[in-house]
């Protein structure tokens, strides 16, 4: 069973050597648990991707120099980078050390 197309054609183009008709499993259990894989490891992606997007955001504001702006933007990626460490998509002392880090740059300022 093939999933939907732009969710064949966003994993294809990420992973080119993927082929969504070479499947290894020989039962339907393995079949069906193959396709939740695949789905939840995109989901995963995306949220790895809005991760590395709020840190970018705080880095370049701490860039610019503006120390009420960095923080206010600090503030909303704390919780984006919370949520996504609740889901175990990134450990919770990978997400600890993001916070301390971008924290400690701001105070910086």
């Amino acid at each position: 069973m093939r999933l939907n197309m732009w969710l064949n054609l966003l994993i294809i183009r990420r992973f080119p050597c993927y082929r969504w008709n070479e499947f290894m499993a020989n039962s339907a259990q393995a079949r069906k648990r193959a396709r939740q894989a695949d789905k939840q490891r995109v989901h995963n992606m995306s949220l790895r991707s809005e991760l590395r997007t709020a840190i970018k955001k705080v880095q370049k504001a701490i860039l610019a120099g503006d120390k009420t702006a960095a923080q206010s933007v600090f503030n909303t990626s704390m919780s984006t980078i919370d949520s996504i460490a609740d889901k175990k998509i990134i450990h919770k002392n990978k997400a600890a050390r993001h916070k301390s880090r971008l924290s400690a740059a701001i105070k910086a300022l």
